[in-house]
């Protein structure tokens, strides 16, 4: 067997699913890993929001987070309290998602760096992967675009850290409560959307699902002025790099350079899309707003060739 082969490992990497799958007797065992560079000069913001991005990745996949490891690294120059809330940032998080914290590891690095590894739990037929949509499902996201083209504006000294108070409680916010409603009502292929933006993270999906997918513009929920400053350039470096790539896959469509930079935008700890039957589609939105979640329907899978994706 290759080092990513085991009769045990019911997901690996193959198709770039959120968590790696392990089987352990009759229970699935989920394992991710993540970490940033800070997107916000507050370090407690800094730590909830990059440990809500962790956990984020065995929600997706249906799991329970039970514990995590801090991954640090930090200048030694820096104040002892910047690390101190850091840490109690990612510590509350992951308090807050009923999981604890067993240890880690830190190193001194010119560069800022948190993260998680984390471990989580599931019933193997509760686990739902970024595979599995079926032509006809319709795509549900339960948080709005456009986090990091605010993120870059912060950078920019076009907003601060409070006028965008909301974006930033957007990414501290645990996809916990979107899980919960995804498992209750049961979609066919779930995933959180990061840092390959809605479309390529869609591009995922139907790939792996042999389908190919419509995004309609006009369902794609975003945060007040994304529009406003994609138009003017304002968006991560990592965006054109994105948007090159899924060059091949898309027929952009309607969606002209400020749309472009939108559905490509490198998302932290963005929402959940999942694939979703038509006749369910109602009860899975109904099951999200009852648990304050957002939900807008951004698109669908269709028939087509395999991990391409137009826009509509």
């Amino acid at each position: 067997m290759s080092p990513g082969e085991s009769e045990d490992l019911l997901v690996g990497f193959d198709t770039s699913d959120d968590a790696a799958v392990y089987m352990m007797g009759d229970q699935a065992v989920l394992l991710t890993v993540d970490f940033f560079t800070p997107m916000v000069d507050d370090p407690y913001d800094f730590g909830r929001i990059t440990a809500a991005n962790a956990l984020s990745d065995i929600y997706a996949m249906g799991g329970r987070p039970l514990t995590a490891m801090n991954l640090l690294a930090m200048p030694c120059s820096l104040p002892p309290e910047v690390t101190a809330e850091v840490l109690r940032g990612g510590a509350d998080k992951v308090r807050e998602a009923g999981a604890v914290i067993v240890g880690g590891h830190t190193i001194d690095d010119r560069e800022p760096k948190y993260g998680l590894s984390v471990m989580g739990v599931a019933r193997p037929e509760d686990v739902v992967r970024n595979i599995g949509a079926l032509p006809g499902d319709l795509l549900v996201l339960t948080k709005r675009l456009g986090v990091g083209i605010l993120n870059t504006a912060i950078k920019q000294g076009l907003e601060t850290e409070e006028s965008l108070r909301d974006v930033i409680d957007s990414m501290a916010h645990l996809n916990r409560a979107a899980a919960e409603a995804m498992l209750e009502v049961g979609v066919h292929a779930g995933t959180d959307i990061t840092g390959f933006g809605l479309v390529g993270h869609a591009r995922e999906m139907a790939h792996g699902s042999g389908c190919a997918c419509e995004i309609d513009l006009a369902g794609v929920p975003v945060w007040p002025g994304v529009v406003e400053y994609a138009e003017a350039g304002v968006r991560p470096g990592r965006t054109a790099d994105v948007i090159a790539f899924l060059d091949e896959f898309v027929d952009w469509g309607s969606a002209g350079f400020t749309w472009k930079g939108i559905l490509a935008d490198p998302q932290t700890s963005g929402g959940l899309m999942m694939a979703v039957a038509p006749d369910r589609v109602d009860v899975l939105i109904a099951a999200l707003e009852a648990r304050g979640e957002e939900a807008a329907v951004v698109g669908r899978m269709t028939d087509g060739e395999p991990g391409t994706i137009r826009i509509v």
